[in-house]
């Protein structure tokens, strides 16, 4: 029997760990800035510059590009932020075209949804006394990326939790399965 190398010394397809480790940085501060509390979370960016409005002192605002994650959004008259926006697939959504104000949004109680509009991704807002509001406060989390300076924006209460969640996606790159539902574990933990 005459054994082979398996990988030829030459071959320039091959991944190091330090490549493997970089490919999953990305990924890992998105699984967990999208799963994280909203305490855990920095600022994030604003948004809301135009106010488009629709039926029954509701409406939209345009949402960057690069929206991953909403943090909170007011409106002047309104008494509470919303901290988590709903999707159209919610039954919630279907109340929001109601036209008593007990039924849908409100001032004491307002609702906020992400959905596509024919100018694009748009947070629907509902509702307010007039419309004369304006948005209050409005900020929002961005997709990760490491930008030129191989830097990447990460919540700093979030960072140990994406180092373990870096270390999981590795292990399964490796195969080590166990080891890398270990880490995920670890990284779950940290916001308990």
């Amino acid at each position: 029997m005459t054994s082979e190398q398996l990988i030829a010394a030459e071959d320039i397809e091959t991944l190091s760990l330090e490549d493997i480790i970089r490919s999953k940085i990305a990924e890992a501060v998105r699984r967990v800035e999208t799963a994280a509390p909203v305490h855990f979370l920095e600022e994030g960016h604003n948004f809301g510059d135009a106010v488009y409005w629709g039926d029954l002192e509701s409406g939209w605002v345009l949402l960057p590009d690069d929206f991953m994650r909403l943090i909170a959004f007011r409106m002047s008259d309104w008494e509470r932020t919303v901290y988590a926006a709903i999707s159209v697939d919610d039954p919630l959504y279907a109340k929001q075209s109601s036209r008593y104000k007990g039924i849908r949004g409100n001032v004491q109680k307002p609702v906020c949804a992400v959905v596509n509009r024919a100018e694009g991704k748009a947070l629907e807002f509902y509702s307010c006394n007039s419309e004369d509001a304006y948005v209050s406060r409005a900020s929002y989390l961005p997709y990760p990326y490491i930008d030129e300076d191989d830097g990447i924006d990460i919540s700093e209460k979030c960072y140990t939790a994406v180092i373990y969640t870096v270390a999981a996606l590795v292990l399964t790159t490796y195969g080590e399965a166990d080891k890398a539902s270990a880490m995920t574990e670890l990284a779950k933990s940290i916001f308990q």
